[in-house]
């Protein structure tokens, strides 16, 4: 039996997905003694050979209904959705189907800071776990980002802090999953060629509260009205921050400073010019750390430290290269139309925004009102182009481009002569890319091939 008293010592796991999370549940599964079924549709992937000498089988080309069905536990990754017949099958004969943050977690022994939100939850995460490690506090960083939590496991004590970002998928298959801190950034529509509906997609992120109690924290954008509705039920106590400042108690931005207000005390934190991040939404992300991170017991000077040198991560509002007077900007990780404004709207003017790609939801006519004043045209690709055009062609001249070079080409003609290209695509990469990171490389590689020529 384990400390946490949960063991699958002897039992018969099937973990479904070979992702990065697939794969550590499965040898996390090995060395708790389980017999590990790994079951995945491709015919095979990197770490097959990996996970067979470790004794794990393997189910390539398709989940079969018996294997899920005489399984002891089901354990799925993020991208495998569980509405499907083979999992019904399943559950039908009481087989208990699980994700794999939810299988990690019973395992974990020191506390969880989570992060959710439609947008920026890997920034902030990043910048929590820099700012309990500028703090000397030992802290492990991962879940949707990086390393999968199932990887932490074993170096788990009573005195890690683990910062986990935790996105709807994630979520929507937890049971028991207990956040000390969770941390809800912003909510808007996305993901619904997954979720039924977008009350489904936050009853997903919701769950991030459920098994918190007066113990814990909630950490929550007092500016969005829908985030304070769908966490108005959770136990934990609240902490609020907000960018548009108007907190008696709560983190805020005061004159030149990031502050804490308690009534009358005001407590100094993070001057802004110690922020280096591109776009103001960005600050939205440095609130919602230094709220989490004051919590966590972490002191000004740490908060500063952190931030340090500290310009995003990549494919996030990441600076590509300046050529002939146009700027090219990458926010290749702007997946939904919400990021995708917040993108264009850190500009004053002049910007060609790159939009499309596969379609997962979301209007892009809301994308007008920033376009109208900022924008001088839209490069439009991917399978939503046609989707695109016809949302926004009355706004801004829209170009439709069949490739990314096509896309870069004419996005620097359009911007000349001192405009932005800003890939901010409002949409999933996978009609042309394998993610995010790998049409955010594209669009690097096409923007060095222009300036070189």
């Amino acid at each position: 039996m384990e400390a946490t008293g949960f063991t699958v010592r002897g039992r018969r796991i099937v973990v479904v997905g070979a992702a990065r999370s697939g794969i550590a549940a499965a040898e996390l599964a090995a060395r708790k003694g389980a017999r590990v079924l790994l079951t995945e549709t491709r015919d095979t992937f990197d770490a097959a050979d990996r996970l067979r000498t470790q004794g794990i089988e393997l189910e390539l080309g398709g989940h079969t209904a018996e294997t899920l069905a005489t399984a002891d536990l089901i354990v799925t990754s993020p991208g495998v959705p569980t509405e499907q017949p083979v999992f019904d099958a399943a559950r039908g004969k009481g087989v208990e189907t699980i994700g794999e943050l939810e299988f990690a977690s019973r395992w974990i022994t020191g506390r969880v800071i989570a992060i959710t939100g439609t947008k920026g939850k890997s920034t902030t995460t990043t910048l929590i776990g820099r700012m309990l490690d500028a703090a000397g506090q030992k802290v492990l960083v991962g879940g949707n980002i990086g390393t999968p939590l199932s990887a932490q496991v074993e170096h788990s004590t009573a005195d890690t802090i683990h910062v986990v970002e935790t996105s709807s998928f994630q979520l929507e298959t937890t049971t028991t999953f207990h956040p000390w801190i969770a941390v809800w950034l912003n909510f808007a529509d996305d993901h619904l060629d997954r979720h039924p509906t977008v009350d489904a997609y936050a009853a997903a992120k919701a769950r991030i509260f459920a098994n918190q109690t007066t113990n814990d924290w909630a950490v929550l954008n007092a500016d969005d009205a829908a985030v304070l509705a769908h966490a108005r039920g959770a136990a934990a106590r609240r902490e609020l921050f907000s960018l548009e400042g108007g907190l008696a108690d709560g983190v805020v931005i005061d004159g030149d400073a990031i502050v804490r207000r308690a009534g009358t005390d005001v407590e100094r934190l993070i001057p802004l010019p110690a922020v280096q991040l591109t776009g103001r939404h960005m600050l939205n992300n440095v609130l919602a750390a230094a709220a989490a991170s004051h919590i966590a017991g972490v002191r000004a000077a740490s908060m500063i430290a952190a931030l340090d040198r500290f310009h995003g991560l990549p494919h996030v509002m990441e600076p590509v290269a300046t050529v002939r007077g146009v700027r090219f900007v990458n926010d290749s990780k702007a997946t939904n139309v919400e990021a995708a404004r917040r993108s264009i709207e850190s500009f004053d003017r002049g910007v060609v925004a790159i939009i499309g790609g596969r379609y997962k939801g979301g209007n892009f006519g809301e994308l007008a009102d920033a376009l109208e004043t900022r924008g001088r045209a839209v490069i439009a690709i991917g399978e939503a182009a046609s989707r695109v055009r016809d949302a926004l062609a009355s706004t801004v001249p829209v170009i439709e481009a069949k490739s990314m070079r096509e896309a870069v080409e004419r996005g620097y003609e359009a911007a000349k002569p001192d405009g932005v290209v800003l890939l901010a695509p409002a949409c999933s990469s996978f009609d042309w890319f394998r993610d995010y990171a790998e049409r955010g490389e594209a669009f690097q590689e096409e923007v060095k091939r222009l300036r070189e020529q």
